[in-house]
């Protein structure tokens, strides 16, 4: 199934959650560019359809990752709509900051479900599609906050840290299969998730100074991460956290 086209991942099929913008946006659409059919997936009311318009290659389902079915619709969705599945990227994230003492009980489960819970719901539904892939891969997106820490940031934290030990065992327990499960750790990057931290330019700049080089990680730059994990050239990784984050942890 290679549609004419050609590239890194010429012939696949994808999966992309949080695809209405930011990290998953960008994701998406290079894997379409790399030759991949690609099942974006966001919420509804996202824009997801808008995001990827006349982009070749992307078909979209607007989906919550919540939904106790959400990993078995997506599943057959992206194999209804393309015949088989060869990459999950489960990037959907959300990130709640509240200190412990102040965190509301509802902050925690959202969290929780987002981040990790879902997470674990569309590896477990896939692995009987990628067992049939000849180059089947799992990238999660967890964060440099997987290791380290921030105020505030109890459950995201949790969760991040949640998703390492979750893809490690997935390497483990699915390498056998010729699977490989990796996670990335993105360092502070300008996505919809941020967006709101960094309009303050004082706040932008901070983090900026933070990183060796001396910017703001873009969509892109964890989209190429994505990409490397996600291809042939990654076939002998498995259970390790990429950190791409300009060299923001150095000094951690």
């Amino acid at each position: 199934m290679t549609n004419g086209k050609t590239g890194r991942l010429a012939g696949r099929a994808a999966i992309v959650t949080g695809a209405a913008s930011g990290i998953g946006r960008a994701s998406a659409q290079l894997f379409a560019a790399e030759g991949a059919q690609v099942l974006a997936v966001d919420l509804p009311d996202r824009g997801l359809p808008v995001a990827h318009d006349g982009v070749d290659g992307v078909r979209c389902l607007e989906k919550s990752v919540r939904d106790a079915d959400a990993g078995t619709a997506i599943v057959a969705a992206a194999v209804e709509a393309f015949g088989r599945l060869d990459i999950v990227f489960n990037n959907a994230g959300v990130g709640i900051n509240a200190l412990t003492t102040a965190m509301t009980a509802e902050q925690w489960d959202t969290t929780i479900a987002v981040n990790l819970t879902a997470v674990f719901r569309l590896c477990q539904a896939a692995v009987p599609e990628l067992q049939k892939s000849d180059a089947p891969r799992i990238v999660n997106t967890a964060s440099v906050m997987a290791r380290f820490t921030d105020y505030g940031l109890p459950a995201y934290c949790a969760s991040k840290a949640g998703v390492a030990g979750l893809t490690r065992t997935l390497a483990l327990e699915l390498g056998k299969f010729g699977i490989t499960a990796n996670y990335i750790e993105p360092g502070a990057i300008q996505t919809g998730m941020t967006a709101e931290s960094f309009a303050n330019e004082e706040i932008a700049a901070i983090w900026a100074k933070k990183a060796a080089l001396r910017r703001l990680g873009r969509p892109e730059d964890i989209a190429r991460g994505a990409l490397f994990l996600a291809s042939d050239d990654a076939a002998f990784v498995t259970g390790h956290g990429l950190v791409v984050d300009g060299g923001l942890t150095l000094r951690c």
